[in-house]
């Protein structure tokens, strides 16, 4: 009884930490177009940095087949978007508001943020 009590700890801890304490590594687009990856349960580059006045497309990869990957939302520019399985979708933005900007699919299991500096 024991043993399901240190797993159950442990799976809690590991919810905590994915989904409050992990932070992603940064990337900064240093050109017009950043490649996100949509691949395993997560986006790869999750958190992406570009400058207020440097319009950018994001292209999404979607290589996940699970139907939550499906759904793109970004909810502060007002953009949802279906992204195509093993096809690349891009979002071209432009005069985008300084701050930080949350994407995510509709549960919120896949979540990135677009930085705006």
């Amino acid at each position: 009884m024991m043993i399901f009590n240190i797993f159950g700890i442990a799976i809690i801890a590991l919810i905590i930490w994915w989904f409050w304490l992990y932070k992603p590594n940064q990337t900064l687009a240093n050109n017009n177009e950043v490649l996100i990856e949509v691949k395993d349960g997560v986006y790869s580059p999750s958190a992406i940095q570009v400058n207020a006045s440097q319009p950018i497309t994001l292209k999404f990869l979607r290589k996940d087949q699970s139907p939550c990957s499906e759904t793109l939302l970004i909810p502060t520019l007002d953009i949802s978007e279906q992204l195509k399985l093993n096809d690349v979708t891009q979002i071209h933005l432009s005069d985008i508001p300084q701050g930080e900007h949350v994407f995510h699919c509709q549960m919120q299991m896949y979540r990135g943020v677009l930085k705006v500096v």
